[in-house]
């Protein structure tokens, strides 16, 4: 086996060129100090909790001291017989709202880029954003007032209205799946749109300009360059969100539903399941073990996203 040995000469000329640029870019460097102290501090030195998810943790003993048990806490997630249902509820959900999170948020952004009256379209962002700053406890208040069994808008003025049966909503399994897949979409359609429709204000207009002479209409320009410049920044946020596929949010399935144990089957993903699991068994491992399995599997989609996307266009990779 061969060592390649970096040339004095190289290493010397690398070294020079190291310290020059610290000479001559030291004010940002003192700059990016703060950042760096704090990513350091509060997403990397944390990580050394990585071993509770390999202990049994022992309060007595304390973390270093507690007995290593390898892979047993993560045997206990997939044998469990609800596994099957966690994992695929929790990956059927997030795939949707992936897709959901492209298409109406874009939709609502090249409609709104189309309003000629720019005081009713700022308007219609700000309503559409403000559903994004509430919180899962508001929102499964606002739900439960539409949805109660007695009391709700739908059982209580909707359905007599229109000759139908008070429906138990909280107690029929078969309409979460079309319910939460709503409420996410309301709840974060405005901030993607806001994204999106960053995105379209930063295209140039003589694009569209040259477009117009040659007899382009209006579908047509969205479609060959509203779209297609806009792609890179849909390609991001499809990323980050394909990162956090096997991270469910907890609020929407947990507080939004009111713990309802006969909708488990179509609610209980990898969080709630983990959350009651600590409050049944009470060990930290179980969770941490969680907790690392769905982060290691979004880091490895996020480069093999990555990966596919730079088959087919590497500029609009990110990275």
């Amino acid at each position: 086996m061969k060592v390649m040995l970096v040339p004095p000469k190289q290493k010397a000329v690398f070294t020079y060129s190291i310290v020059r640029n610290l000479r001559t870019f030291w004010m940002f460097y003192v700059m990016m100090l703060p950042g760096i102290v704090l990513l350091l501090i509060n997403n990397y030195i944390p990580m050394s909790g990585i071993i509770i998810a390999f202990k049994t943790i022992n309060y007595q003993e304390g973390i270093l001291g507690s007995p290593w048990t390898g892979l047993k806490n993560f045997e206990y997630l997939f044998a469990s017989k609800d596994s099957y249902i966690i994992i695929r509820n929790t990956l059927l959900y997030n795939s949707l709202f992936i897709v959901l999170n492209i298409v109406f948020p874009l939709a609502f952004a090249l409609m709104l880029n189309e309003m000629k009256n720019r005081f009713l379209s700022k308007l219609h962002q700000t309503i559409m954003f403000l559903p994004y700053f509430l919180s899962m406890i508001v929102i499964s208040y606002l739900v439960y007032g539409f949805m109660s069994d007695e009391r709700g808008y739908f059982n209580g003025t909707l359905l007599p209205a229109l000759g139908l049966e008070p429906v138990r909503w909280y107690f029929t399994k078969e309409v979460w799946p079309i319910i939460l897949p709503i409420i996410n979409t309301w709840k974060n359609m405005g901030y993607y749109t806001v994204v999106y429709m960053a995105a379209i204000i930063g295209i140039d207009e003589e694009f569209y300009e040259a477009a117009t002479i040659d007899g382009a209409n209006k579908w047509q320009q969205m479609k060959k360059i509203t779209i297609p410049l806009i792609m890179p920044v849909i390609t991001i946020m499809t990323l980050l969100q394909i990162g956090r596929i096997f991270n469910a949010d907890f609020g929407l399935f947990f507080q939004v539903p009111r713990e309802s144990g006969a909708l488990f089957p179509v609610t209980n993903v990898i969080d709630t399941y983990v959350y009651r699991t600590f409050l049944t068994v009470g060990d930290i491992g179980l969770s941490s073990a969680a907790g690392l399995f769905q982060s290691v599997v979004g880091f490895v989609l996020v480069f093999i996203s990555n990966w596919v996307v730079r088959r087919f266009n590497r500029e609009n990779a990110l990275f």
